[in-house]
């Protein structure tokens, strides 16, 4: 695979939520072995690699092959992780525990705690996979780079949006395309030293993907940003950054992933200010000077026409 090995690192990585996301992508026999692991990640943590290979009907060579898949050395380094996560989850036990399932007379009360901690429990485990190191590439890059170009379609062109305020807000010389043709001319004018960010929960937005394969063909910095590390975008990416998912009713995982992509981006936006901090601090202030004019002062009553009518 071309650029950053999309394996991320285990020692911050959620292994439970990325079985989770991606057990749908695995080859059947390794979707056994992740099966298993998620139906009791306490009896996995203990099990020796003869007796989880069993109860996934494959051999201990699947189950050494999976571990690698994920990241691990061997068997031994994937018990570690999992009965680390299994001791912070047994910490925030309340979360893991939240019914996800709505159903039409729920009251309000129900629907706030089922989507809180949803979201609560999908921003956990996106930091906990972080990948720092990516991170830290990334902000440097865009710190340093005359052009990012930022592309994402429905809800992740959301995110992608927010991203290209804040970084306008710092000098950082970048824009978000809303459609394809655009994304694509303007990612052909790219070049070394330029950034582009893509953004897809499910990693197969075609669009995304040949938005960034233009790009890296220009010779820019390409990032992907998705819960799947293997998918088509991942693979046209130089570096992927991971986001972890919670559906519940109503709101299915592409629905679901605005929360942790946001997190992700702001990590890296503050990373970019702290890399340009006396650029940012001014830019903060002219900003701030250019719209206090549109502001109500302290203590003003904004609305002076209806106090004026309660009077008459």
């Amino acid at each position: 695979m071309k650029g950053i090995s999309v394996s991320v690192s285990m020692t911050n990585q959620s292994v439970i939520g990325r079985l989770r996301t991606e057990l749908p992508t695995f080859p059947d026999a390794l979707r056994r072995v992740a099966s298993q692991i998620l139906i009791d990640p306490d009896a996995a943590a203990r099990a020796s690699i003869v007796d989880l290979a069993e109860r996934a009907g494959t051999s201990t060579a699947t189950v050494t092959r999976f571990c690698r898949v994920l990241g691990f050395p061997g068997y031994a380094a994937l018990r570690v992780a999992l009965a680390a996560e299994n001791g912070r989850v047994a910490q925030a036990r309340w979360e893991t525990d939240i019914d996800r399932e709505i159903e039409p007379g729920d009251g309000l009360d129900r629907v706030l705690s089922i989507v809180a901690g949803a979201d609560s429990r999908a921003i956990q485990e996106t930091a906990a996979q972080v990948d720092l190191d990516r991170v830290d590439r990334v902000a440097e890059a865009v710190a340093a780079a005359q052009r990012v170009e930022l592309f994402g379609l429905g809800s992740s062109g959301t995110a992608a949006r927010e991203m290209a305020f804040r970084l306008e807000r710092i000098r950082v010389p970048c824009w978000f395309r809303a459609d394809a043709h655009s994304a694509l001319t303007n990612a052909a004018l790219l070049g070394p030293g330029d950034v582009a960010i893509a953004l897809s929960h499910s990693g197969r937005t075609r669009e995304c993907v040949e938005v960034l394969a233009e790009a890296r063909e220009q010779g820019a910095l390409t990032v992907a940003v998705t819960s799947f590390a293997r998918s088509p975008m991942a693979e046209a990416a130089d570096v992927v950054l991971t986001t972890a998912v919670r559906e519940t009713t109503f709101r299915l995982a592409a629905l679901s992933a605005l929360h942790s992509q946001l997190l992700v981006l702001d990590l890296v936006y503050v990373a970019v200010a702290q890399r340009t901090f006396e650029r940012t601090t001014e830019a903060f202030e002219v900003t701030a000077r250019a719209v206090h004019a549109h502001r109500f002062a302290e203590g003003a009553e904004p609305n002076r026409r209806n106090k004026t009518k309660e009077r008459e």
